[in-house]
C-alpha cells in the first residue's frame, strides 16, 4: 500500500535538473538554504521529501519566467520531476498538502519554470474526505437524465436581474424542457437580488413545473460566502426543495470548502473561475488534473472545465483531457468520480467532437447564447442541442440530422454565421 505523497512537477532551470530537484525536496521538507546540525540523517530518513525520478526533456534559449538565477551558459533545461513524502510528516490533511506540493516551490530563484503535474496519495486521504456524493449517478437520479448529456445553462444577464426576474427567466427555461439552470459565479447575496429571495422565488417555479409535469429542473444556487453563510444558504436550498448549491473553489479555499461539503445533503457544483491566474502561462501553476484532484477529493460533484472552441485561452486538448481526469479514478475502491461541466460559447457545433473526444455523455452541457439566443426561442434552442448530441452519439453527420429537424438547421446555420 502507497504510504507516501507523491508529485510530478515540469520544471525549467539554469543548473543542474537532478541538483534543481534536490533544492525542491528540501525546501518542502526538512532543509533549507544551509546545513543545519539538526537535520540529522535519521531525520533525513523519517521526514525529508526525496527525489523520485527526473526526466530530461529539452533545453530552450531563454527563460519562461523572470527572476531565475543560474549559469546561463548552458541554456535553460527542463525536466519532468518526481518528488514523495512521508505521509507521517503532514497525515490526512488537504489544507496542508496544498502548502506541501505547491508551497514556496514557484518563488526559488533556481527556477525559471515550475509547475505541478499530478499528485497521488495514500487511500488514508480516501478515507479521511468525502469525495463526491452525488457526482454522475446522482447527478442523473435528481436530474431524470438517465441517457445522454444533461441539457443546461446560465442565467443571464449575469447580473442585474432582481428575483423575480431570475424566477421568470427560470420559468421560461423550465417550461422549455432545460435540465439545468446554474447562477452566474458573480450573483450571489447582493441586495439588488438577495439570496433568500431568489431562492424562493426560483425554486417557487420549479416546484410548481415539478407539480404539474414530473420533471424537477436542477437549480445551483451560488452560496458562494463565509462557511456559515454559506450553511445557512444550503439548508434554505434544501428546504425549499432544492436539489443543488454552486461554490467558486478559489474564493472559499480549501477549508471554506470543506466546511460546506461535510454539511451538505446536495450535490455541490464547483465553479472553478480565477483558474486562469493558477494555470494560464504553461511553465507556472498548476495542471487542472492535479488541483481538480484537492476538490474531487474535498466532495465536488460537478467540475467546470471549459469548453471546445471556447471564448477563453484554452486548447481543446486541455479542455478534453480536463474532462477526462474528472471521470478517472482516484482510487479503485473510492474513485471519486465527478461530473465534468462543459461550458464557454457551447453550441450545437461541439457536440460531434465533445464526445470524440471524451467517449462520454457523462457531463453536464451548458450553453447560454447557444439556447436562449435560438432564432426560434428557448424550446427551439434546447431541442436543438438534444438533437446535436443525439446526432454525436449516433455519429450522424449533424447537417443529415438537420434535415428532420428544423430547430438543429437553424441552430447550425445561426452558430456557422449563416
Amino acid at each position: 500500500m502507497q504510504q507516501r505523497i507523491e508529485a510530478d512537477y515540469l520544471i525549467e532551470t539554469a543548473i543542474d535538473v537532478r541538483k534543481a530537484a534536490e533544492i525542491m525536496a528540501g525546501e518542502q521538507s526538512s532543509g533549507t538554504f544551509i546545513a543545519l546540525p539538526l537535520e540529522t540523517p535519521d531525520l533525513i530518513e523519517r521526514s525529508a521529501a526525496r527525489v523520485e525520478h527526473v526526466e530530461e526533456i529539452d533545453t530552450v534559449a531563454a527563460p519562461s519566467l523572470p527572476g531565475a538565477t543560474g549559469d546561463q551558459g548552458k541554456g535553460w533545461q527542463r525536466a519532468k520531476v518526481t518528488l514523495s513524502w512521508p505521509f507521517e510528516t503532514l497525515g490526512a490533511s488537504l489544507p496542508n498538502l496544498v502548502s506541501t506540493v505547491a508551497g514556496n516551490l514557484y518563488e526559488l530563484r533556481p527556477f525559471s519554470g515550475l509547475r505541478l503535474l499530478d499528485i497521488r496519495l495514500p487511500e488514508a486521504f480516501a478515507t479521511a474526505y468525502p469525495g463526491p456524493r452525488f457526482g454522475v449517478a446522482g447527478t442523473r437520479a435528481l436530474t431524470g437524465v438517465q441517457e445522454g448529456p444533461v441539457i443546461g445553462t446560465i442565467v443571464k444577464p449575469s447580473v442585474g436581474l432582481n428575483a423575480e426576474g431570475t424566477a421568470e427567466l427560470v420559468a421560461t427555461l423550465a417550461g422549455a424542457g432545460i435540465d439545468f439552470v446554474k447562477d452566474d459565479e458573480l450573483q450571489s447575496d447582493g441586495s439588488a437580488c438577495p439570496f433568500a429571495d431568489r431562492a424562493s422565488a426560483v425554486m417557487r417555479v420549479i416546484n410548481e413545473l415539478a407539480d404539474r409535469t414530473g420533471k424537477k429542473v436542477m437549480f445551483a444556487f451560488n452560496l458562494t460566502g463565509e462557511i456559515d453563510e454559506m450553511r445557512r444558504r444550503h439548508d434554505l436550498v434544501r428546504d425549499l426543495g432544492g436539489t443543488c448549491v454552486m461554490v467558486n473553489l478559489n474564493s472559499v479555499g480549501v477549508s471554506g470548502f470543506l466546511g460546506l461539503s461535510r454539511h451538505s445533503e446536495l450535490p455541490i457544483h464547483a465553479h472553478r473561475n480565477g483558474w486562469g491566474y493558477l494555470s494560464r502561462h504553461p511553465a507556472l501553476g498548476w495542471s487542472y488534473t492535479a488541483w481538480s484532484k484537492i476538490w474531487r477529493l474535498a466532495g465536488a460533484d460537478h467540475m467546470h472545465v471549459n469548453g471546445l472552441a471556447n471564448k477563453f485561452c484554452e486548447d481543446d486538448a486541455s479542455v478534453l483531457a480536463s474532462a477526462t481526469a474528472q471521470l478517472t479514478p482516484i482510487w479503485k475502491a473510492k474513485p471519486c468520480i465527478a461530473m465534468p461541466v462543459f461550458s464557454s460559447g457551447q453550441t450545437v457545433l461541439q457536440p460531434p467532437e465533445t464526445y470524440r473526444g471524451l467517449g462520454t455523455t457523462d457531463l453536464i452541457y451548458a450553453a447560454g447564447g447557444g439556447i436562449m439566443g435560438h432564432p426560434d426561442g428557448v424550446a427551439a434552442g434546447v431541442e436543438s442541442l438534444r438533437e446535436a448530441w443525439a446526432a454525436a452519439v449516433a455519429g450522424e453527420d449533424p447537417d443529415d440530422r438537420a434535415t428532420r429537424h428544423p430547430h438543429l438547421a437553424r441552430a447550425l446555420a445561426q452558430a456557422r454565421g449563416r
